[in-house]
């Protein structure tokens, strides 16, 4: 699994980073990716990152 943040959709609330600490930190005004491949072990966490955003700014691909 890879994931990207959709910079122009980002808000920078920092869901993404509370729930899945391992994958994501925060940037000065955007979340960023912090791995290119996301391990098994945080794949559950990252789903649930990418449904709790609020604008819909990580897209998974598998």
């Amino acid at each position: 699994m890879k994931i990207r943040i959709i910079k122009e959709e980002c808000i920078a609330c920092g869901v993404c980073a509370d729930i899945a600490p391992e994958v994501f930190e925060m940037g000065d005004d955007v979340a960023l990716v912090k791995i290119d491949e996301v391990p098994e072990s945080e794949q559950d966490a990252v789903r649930e990152a990418a449904e709790s955003c609020p604008t819909e700014a990580i897209v998974i691909e598998e």
